[in-house]
């Protein structure tokens, strides 16, 4: 566990009533746990919004102190070949639970990076020991784990939590690390954490390790993201027609900020949308958007097509096509 995880793994909820934001499935996974009769699970969704936590709390309210005994971890992302699978898996699911609950319990976190093999080998398993043990996927993409794996497992879509449930999280940290929040660092936290929790609380450890007293700026410096005013400065250049000031401007807030071409893209989609310019412009200007990041992933340089990107805004703004 690195340095900047500590407040994550110290404060992480150890009951369903604890966890924030998706209330529906903590309503439907509370009521199988009580019954004692949970199926295997397949856990899908963004990064930080509480799929390993729950597994945690289902095997914690399960087997109560004896959890450790009954359930196994393993990610899929550092072990995903087949002999994991064969081995540590198999090796673990054919014995019995040690309580009164019929069935131990395997959580393989990131398991969408399970190579094929494995998950046709895992496919069996949880086939041939279905009397002794109970799978609990954990991925992004559900889309990358193979139909015959989705279909043995009831599936929850898990969704980017929301500012309320970010900001309660950083509510009930700060109370009791006993640090000072102005009331505008709630709202840079979930811009900068985009709704992943996990994030949000390491930005505020990462600030907290400087000062007790916290504001917005400094969660932007720690976060080295571009401010919203910032890359609307440098749009409303382009959008004058003022091309030269723009590119000059992106610039300086790229080298000034240290942030990659690929934030400024984000950013820049997300201003798009608060321009004040038609509809249909702002469309074409979003598919420009996408297909900048795109080259940008291919190797191509970041400033080049950035600059590219804020013709696309000049010609925008004279009414011509992008």
């Amino acid at each position: 566990m690195g340095q900047s995880d500590i407040w994550t793994e110290k404060y992480r909820p150890s009951k369903f009533e604890e966890v924030v934001g998706q209330q529906e499935i903590l309503k439907r996974v509370k009521s199988l746990v009580q019954a004692l009769n949970i199926p295997h699970l397949l856990f899908a969704g963004p990064a930080g919004t509480g799929k390993s936590t729950l597994a945690l709390i289902i095997v914690k309210e399960l087997f109560g102190d004896a959890w450790r005994e009954n359930y196994l971890e393993l990610n899929a992302s550092d072990e995903r070949g087949i002999d994991v699978v064969r081995q540590k898996v198999k090796d673990f699911a054919r014995t019995k639970a040690l309580e009164n609950v019929p069935f131990k319990v395997i959580f393989l976190d990131e398991a969408d990076a399970l190579t094929r093999e494995a998950q046709q080998a895992l496919r069996r398993t949880m086939e041939n020991y279905t009397n002794t043990c109970r799978f609990i996927l954990s991925c992004n993409y559900s889309s990358n784990i193979i139909d015959p794996i989705q279909s043995r497992c009831v599936v929850f879509r898990f969704k980017l939590l929301e500012k309320k449930d970010v900001s309660e999280v950083i509510k009930r940290i700060s109370e009791k690390e006993k640090l000072t929040l102005s009331e505008d660092v709630f709202q840079t936290l979930y811009e900068s954490s985009e709704g992943d929790c996990r994030r949000a609380i390491n930005l505020l450890q990462a600030t907290a390790s400087i000062a007790m007293d916290i504001n917005s700026e400094m969660i932007n410096m720690i976060a080295a993201s571009a401010k919203p005013k910032g890359i609307r400065v440098v749009l409303d250049y382009a959008l004058s027609g003022d091309y030269v000031t723009a590119r000059d401007k992106l610039l300086e807030v790229m080298l000034k900020e240290s942030i990659s071409g690929t934030d400024v893209i984000r950013m820049i989609q997300k201003e798009v949308w608060n321009l004040q310019i038609e509809p249909e412009v702002k469309v074409r200007i979003t598919e420009k958007t996408g297909e900048i990041e795109f080259r940008m992933t291919e190797g191509s340089d970041e400033f080049v097509q950035l600059q590219a990107l804020l013709a696309s805004f000049v010609l925008a703004g004279q009414g011509k096509s992008t």
